[in-house]
């Protein structure tokens, strides 16, 4: 009776963790093809953005209410001088990471914008180091040039190659670097009390919203105010359906975090960097089946080796973390940077039961 409850456990636990997962890959990979389908026609990718903003604070102020209402406990509210001192910096930095990624779609193609961002992992590293996060090693370097060499391959002789949307997007992983560095360097001040995902996205959007907006005031304004799409619209139905399909990205955004969260407080952040280098094989196959995407051998040679190098850097932590014997050695930055946030919050809010797991079950319903 025992050994059968035991698979039976096992089995639903790896029910779970795999419908997580697949949860988990619809919201990431269907926002970045569906941000990719929409800038096709609307070519206003910095608005688009701000509109995602606005949408992800309303939903994140929601969870927030109804959390609160459950628990009957307050909610954390930082003051002025904590938010603007220590809050802005990555609130700008995320602002531009993301501003400047969605960008970007206007210019290249899906398969080259993962490759790129998927070199994130690159600057973060980098930053790591010179903010003292990280302690260099060989098996550091190692990564760092498994990165490097894989995305100057995937690069090379690209014949769908576009040098102002590459810049771009290596400008935001760039700035992802910086954004990530800061965001853990945040999340670690616990007297913030920002542990929980959804009160750091609550207090970051605002901020995120006003670092944006001068952008998107001086290159998209002027051609936003004329165009028929938005300000000038003469058809109400077309006006509608572009407002629909912007507030549909904001709730592809916040699904996102949100899945984010549940995948690792429900399993690990280890299982969440795994499914996140395959999310960028899934990625990459969709965009040449779909999109029809060319990707030469040299290039698919070059993903694989950046791949190995992400594989690396996981599987160190991996060694790391149970080295040190538990969650905590995960100091560093995982695989996928897109996930971070998420991925340390819930590491430090294991004590917090009662309230998160209101939380998650408001997320599966």
């Amino acid at each position: 009776m025992g050994r059968w409850a035991l698979d039976v456990a096992f089995l639903w636990k790896a029910v779970l963790t795999l419908g997580l997962v697949l949860l988990y890959y619809c919201f990431s990979i269907g926002i970045t093809f569906y941000n990719k389908w929409l800038t096709k026609s609307f070519h206003f990718p910095l608005f688009m953005t701000t509109l995602h903003l606005a949408v992800i604070f309303l939903f994140s102020a929601l969870s927030r209410a109804l959390v609160q209402c459950s628990s009957h406990r307050a909610r954390v509210v930082l003051s002025w001088a904590d938010y603007l001192r220590r809050v802005a910096p990555t609130a700008l930095a995320t602002a531009l990471d993301v501003g400047l990624s969605n960008w970007s779609f206007i210019y290249v193609t899906v398969s080259l914008y993962t490759m790129t961002k998927s070199s994130a992992v690159l600057f973060i590293l980098i930053f790591s180091l010179i903010f003292k996060l990280e302690e260099l090693r060989a098996a550091l370097v190692l990564v760092v040039l498994l990165i490097a060499g894989g995305l100057f391959m995937f690069t090379y002789k690209s014949t769908q190659f576009n040098v102002e949307g590459f810049a771009l997007v290596l400008g935001a992983s760039f700035i992802g670097g910086i954004r990530w560095t800061l965001t853990q360097m945040l999340l670690q001040k616990a007297e913030l009390g920002l542990q929980n995902p959804i009160d750091t996205m609550f207090h970051l959007q605002p901020l995120m919203f006003l670092g944006l907006f001068p952008l998107f005031a001086v290159f998209e304004g002027l051609h936003l105010s004329t165009s028929e799409k938005i300000f000038r619209f003469q058809d109400t139905g077309l006006l509608l359906r572009v407002l629909g399909s912007l507030f549909l990205g904001g709730v592809l955004a916040f699904g996102l975090g949100f899945s984010e969260f549940l995948l690792v407080s429900r399993t690990s952040s280890l299982t969440l960097s795994i499914a996140g280098i395959f999310k960028e094989v899934c990625t990459l196959l969709l965009a040449a089946h779909l999109l029809g995407d060319q990707i030469s051998l040299l290039n698919w040679l070059g993903f694989a080796l950046c791949l190995s190098g992400i594989s690396l850097h996981v599987a160190l932590k991996a060694l790391h973390s149970r080295g040190d014997g538990g969650p905590k050695a995960l100091k560093g930055l995982g695989s996928s940077p897109d996930l971070e946030l998420l991925l340390r919050s819930s590491q430090r809010e294991e004590g917090d039961n009662e309230e998160e797991e209101y939380f998650v079950a408001q997320g599966q319903q």
